[in-house]
C-alpha cells in the first residue's frame, strides 16, 4: 500500500527541541527574572488576601459584589465562600484565585492593546487571527511542556500556560467590539475632525466596553479551567487538591475540591457578566 510515511521524514520534532534548547541557553537569565517576578506577584496577592481572616474577607467580598453587581450574586458569594472555608479549602482557594487573577491581569495588559491594534490595522489582524486560532485549538497540555523547560515546575508554568490559553477571547472580543461600532458614528467623528486616538478613546472603546468585558469573562473561565491541568506541574491551589484526589482515588475529597472550584467559577462569572449592569433598588 502506498503511504506517505515511506517518504523521508522532516525532523520537525528535533528542530523544535533544538529551538527550545537554544532559547533556554540564550535567554535563561530573562526567563529566570520573569519566573521570579511572576512567583513574587502571585505570592503577594495570596499573602495580601490571606492576611484578612476568612469570615471578614468573605463579608468584604460579598459587599463589593453587591456594590458592583447584584444582591443575589452577593448572597451566593457569601454562602459559597463560607462553604469553602467550612470544607477547609480556604487557603487553596486563595492560591487558585491568585493564579487566576495574575493570568487574567496579564491577559488584559497584553490582549487589549493587541486587539486595539488589530482592529485598526488589517495587516495586523490577518497575522493575529491564525495565531489566535492556533492558541485556541492547541491542547492545553502542550502549553505546559515549553513552560516547564523555561520556568521549571511550580506556579509560574501554570500562570504562563493559563495566559496563553486564556488570552485569545480578550483579543478577539476587543477586535469585535471596536469593529461593531456603527459606521455612522465613525463618519460623524471624522466630520468633526477628531484624530484616530480621540475617536478610539472617546467613541469606540466606550461603546465596545460590554463586548470587551465578555471577552474578559471568557478569559477568566478559561484560566480557571487550567487550574487542574496546571497542578500537574506543581501549581498550588484547588487544582492540586483535585489532582491529589484523582491519583489517590479519594472521590470524596475530589468532589469537595471540585465544589469549591465551581463556587469560585460561578462567583467570578456572574460578577464579570453583571459588572456593567446598573444596580437598581430591588435587584435580586
Amino acid at each position: 500500500m502506498l503511504s506517505l510515511s515511506s517518504l523521508p521524514r522532516i525532523p520537525l520534532a528535533d528542530w523544535i527541541d533544538r529551538f527550545i534548547d537554544w532559547l533556554t541557553a540564550t535567554f535563561g537569565g530573562i526567563f529566570d527574572g520573569i519566573a521570579n517576578g511572576l512567583a513574587a506577584f502571585v505570592q503577594m496577592i495570596t499573602d495580601g488576601l490571606g492576611f484578612v481572616p476568612p469570615i471578614i474577607l468573605t463579608i468584604i467580598f460579598a459587599g463589593l459584589t453587591w456594590f458592583i453587581s447584584k444582591r443575589g450574586i452577593a448572597i451566593f458569594a457569601l454562602v459559597g465562600f463560607f462553604i469553602i472555608d467550612y470544607l477547609g479549602y480556604w487557603s487553596a482557594m486563595l492560591q487558585t484565585l491568585s493564579l487566576v487573577l495574575t493570568s487574567v491581569i496579564i491577559s488584559i495588559i497584553i490582549g487589549i492593546p493587541i486587539g486595539i491594534w488589530a482592529s485598526q490595522k488589517n495587516t495586523v489582524r490577518q497575522i493575529v487571527t491564525p495565531i489566535l486560532d492556533l492558541m485556541q485549538t492547541m491542547p492545553a497540555f502542550v502549553y505546559l511542556l515549553p513552560a516547564i523547560f523555561f520556568f521549571n515546575i511550580g506556579v509560574v508554568p501554570g500562570v504562563v500556560a493559563s495566559v496563553i490559553f486564556a488570552m485569545p477571547p480578550t483579543i478577539r472580543m476587543t477586535i469585535l467590539g471596536i469593529q461593531q461600532v456603527p459606521a455612522t458614528l465613525i463618519e460623524a467623528t471624522e466630520a468633526f475632525g477628531s484624530t484616530t486616538s480621540q475617536r478610539l478613546i472617546k467613541v469606540q472603546l466606550p461603546l465596545a466596553t460590554k463586548t470587551i468585558m465578555a471577552g474578559i469573562n471568557q478569559s477568566i473561565m478559561l484560566a480557571l479551567s487550567m487550574v487542574v491541568i496546571a497542578s500537574m506541574v506543581g501549581a498550588p491551589g484547588l487544582g492540586e487538591e483535585v489532582y491529589r484526589a484523582v491519583t489517590q482515588l479519594k472521590t470524596g475529597t475530589g468532589v469537595e475540591a471540585g465544589i469549591a472550584i465551581v463556587i469560585l467559577a460561578i462567583v467570578l462569572d456572574r460578577i464579570t457578566q453583571n459588572i456593567k449592569t446598573k444596580k437598581t433598588r430591588g435587584d435580586v
